[in-house]
């Protein structure tokens, strides 16, 4: 027993030895420490990183679809001054359809009571004596008379006409006007692509043309990845192909216009 109490009795030697490995021990666990510490930053770090991209990526989202919403509102309010404008063109024409109607009217009036006062006249120009008849005298008054009323009518009869004519081609421009308009809104949404950019002097070619019912001064949305990102107005016209400038101003900070970019058809500013 005291060989074995001798065996484990604690010595300067063990008991440094003891405290060598305890040591050793806490640097490790310490260093352990200080590893899942860093590992907890930088976990940390990337999830404020990836929360602030995610923020950023919902604002962006936002804004685009505000800016869509925006562009959609401002077709469909370009669509129903359009309609508004197509509906007073209607009742315009109407009324001068009427009015037309009504100069005609007159004119056949105006016609008939010419052919009349010209009966008249033939009928009352001097011939031989005839006991009984009204004298010279009476019947050029009665001839004069006749005459003054056919210049009378015969100059209202060319007010008439002149003013018919006026109405017949403010009728016509109506027409035109108004097939025009159908024909802009039928071509309301036609679709194309940017083919090249000159960011130079802000202007784009199209694969849309004359033929595909784009106009002159009309305006296009421009998409890219099914959002709005701005707008440009036609400013020459071929069959096949058509010059676009960019407006500037519809563009956010930093984007530009590339080729591949999809155009839709917003209609003519007239």
């Amino acid at each position: 027993m005291l060989s074995l109490a001798n065996t484990f009795a604690p010595t300067p030697k063990r008991l440094i030895g003891g405290s060598i490995l305890f040591l050793a021990l806490a640097a490790l666990f310490s260093a352990l420490n200080l590893s899942k510490v860093k590992t907890l930053r930088v976990t940390a770090a990337e999830a404020v990183n990836a929360r602030e991209s995610s923020e950023q990526s919902r604002v962006k989202k936002e804004n685009e679809l505000k800016a869509r919403e925006s562009a959609v509102s401002a077709a469909q309010a370009k669509l129903a001054e359009r309609d508004g404008k197509m509906v007073s063109s209607e009742e315009q024409l109407a009324q001068i359809l009427n009015e037309k109607k009504q100069l005609e009217a007159k004119l056949q009036d105006k016609d008939s009571e010419i052919a009349a006062l010209q009966n008249q006249i033939e009928q009352k120009e001097p011939a031989s004596a005839n006991p009984g008849a009204p004298s010279t005298i009476e019947l050029q008054a009665q001839l004069d008379d006749a005459r003054q009323q056919l210049d009378s009518a015969e100059r209202e009869k060319s007010l008439l006409s002149e003013k018919m004519q006026a109405v017949k081609g403010k009728s016509s421009q109506l027409e035109d006007e108004k097939k025009r308009r159908a024909m802009a809104r039928g071509k309301v949404g036609v679709r194309g692509t940017i083919l090249a950019v000159n960011q130079a002097y802000n202007f784009v070619v199209l694969n849309l043309g004359g033929r595909d019912g784009v106009e002159a001064h009309s305006e296009m949305l421009i998409v890219r990845d099914g959002t709005y990102i701005g707008k440009i107005r036609i400013s020459s016209v071929e069959p096949a192909t058509a010059i676009g400038d960019i407006i500037t101003s519809t563009l956010a900070r930093g984007v530009q216009v590339q080729p591949g970019d999809i155009v839709i058809y917003a209609g003519s500013n007239s």
